[in-house]
């Protein structure tokens, strides 16, 4: 395990800065809460037209399930997510082989997939890691926050769904790197998916035509099954999970058939 503990080593710095930075931004839109809750509010949010209102999953605001799914843990909080884990996932195996110094790398006495894997490990402890801090500062401002209401066992389930979700990006990332070796292609690749994954659970909604692009998703399968009202949604979160197997296994498979001193 000593290219594990190598790279967490080497990434704790920027590692724990995402933490922070993650974890202060849920918190930050979590104690807005009291400001939201209140009838004015919730009659300035009703006048929005409905287009607008169906695209951002705007409900009403006044119940924390509806605030947190669409405020905490619906936009900028995934999105960062997303940014923390594609960048994790192209500097695994890509960042050292585009910048030439992999093949020194490789010349210790470790194989090809034990390195790949060791690496990608640290970004599952990454993820869980951020995950998991951001749930506990969470779940101790539900009094001062005043929603109460929202259990620990669903602010759980959805960050649990939030790691899974950051999984399927740093794997795909990982795995587009591994697989061409090239940063510039898992990079676009990966923000690609995000950006057409976001708009096609948003805006593609509107337009009759493109409505089913909702069910291939990532943020459907993050946030689809309203983890906040029913809980961890195991069909989705298995989804998440076999896909970033998927992408992890192919990539580590071609990653150790390519001549990389190529």
């Amino acid at each position: 395990m000593r290219v594990f503990w190598k790279s967490m080593r080497d990434n704790r710095r920027a590692w724990i800065g995402w933490t922070a930075a993650l974890t202060a931004v849920a918190a930050m839109y979590a104690s807005f809460y009291p400001s939201i809750n209140n009838p004015a509010m919730a009659d300035a949010l009703n006048s929005f037209p409905q287009s607008v209102k169906e695209a951002f999953h705007m409900e009403d605001y006044t119940k924390p399930e509806n605030y947190f799914a669409v405020s905490v843990f619906g936009l900028l909080v995934p999105v960062l997510v997303a940014v923390f884990a594609i960048s994790a996932g192209v500097k695994a195996v890509a960042g050292d082989e585009e910048a030439g110094t992999l093949d020194l790398v490789q010349a210790q006495p470790v194989s090809r997939v034990s390195l790949a894997l060791q690496r990608f490990l640290a970004i599952i402890v990454a993820l869980v890691a951020i995950a998991a801090v951001m749930c506990l500062v969470v779940i101790a401002l539900r009094g001062p926050g005043q929603f109460t209401a929202l259990s620990p066992g669903r602010l759980f389930a959805i960050c649990l769904q939030l790691a899974l979700f950051g999984l399927l990006f740093a794997a795909l990332a990982y795995g587009v790197g591994a697989w061409t070796g090239r940063r510039v292609y898992a990079i676009a690749v990966g923000a690609a998916v995000a950006v057409l994954g976001y708009l096609g659970d948003s805006f593609f909604t509107q337009i009759d035509s493109l409505e089913w692009t909702e069910k291939f998703s990532p943020f459907d399968w993050y946030l689809g099954g309203e983890p906040l009202k029913h809980g961890v949604q195991w069909g989705h979160a298995g989804l998440l999970l076999g896909l970033a197997v998927l992408f992890v296994a192919a990539g580590t498979w071609r990653y150790n058939q390519r001549d990389i001193a190529v």
